[in-house]
């Protein structure tokens, strides 16, 4: 569990599938990340799972600490085509715009650099999704390449180790 200011975010997991399922269900929300059929979550979740017992890392449920709310998902997802860990966050559209993105990514960017042997994390970005950009970008993230994943194109943003945090 992470702890911030205002949230709480925990290991995603099958138990989250309603939630996860309606969280991709709104159109301004998967635009850029697609939705999930109840069968499809529980697929990706139980992957998610298989990432923290594996790999010791992995998205995280964000909730609201003032009321256990679930306003999204965030944290460190590795992907095999680039063998790379990418730091990701996904809200619902009702909690845009009061920087619970950037909050949440922040911890676990932080988490990941205090505890996984990375030179660097990235955020993988799709073309017209601007608060992300954002948000990567206020995060120090700057853009590295363009590649694609899922057949979809991708800026790959990427953030070095910080000098004061040990490998």
């Amino acid at each position: 569990m992470i702890e911030t200011e205002r949230l709480l975010l925990r290991p995603l997991g099958v138990s989250d599938v309603d939630a996860f399922v309606d969280l991709h269900a709104d159109p301004q929300v998967n635009r850029f990340v697609g939705t999930y059929s109840h069968q499809q979550a529980l697929e990706r979740l139980t992957a998610i799972e298989r990432q923290w017992t594996e790999r010791g890392h992995g998205l995280c449920a964000i909730e609201l600490k003032s009321n256990g709310e679930f306003i999204g998902r965030s944290g460190l997802q590795y992907w095999e085509q680039f063998d790379e860990v990418e730091l990701g966050w996904t809200l619902r559209a009702d909690h845009w715009g009061h920087g619970y993105a950037t909050e949440a990514a922040q911890a676990c960017l932080d988490w990941g650099f205090a505890n996984l042997d990375a030179d660097y994390f990235t955020a993988l970005v799709r073309p017209g999704n601007e608060a992300s950009v954002k948000v990567a970008e206020r995060l120090g993230f700057t853009p590295r390449r363009e590649d694609h994943l899922h057949d979809r194109p991708v800026t790959v943003y990427a953030l070095g180790r910080p000098t004061n945090v040990p490998a």
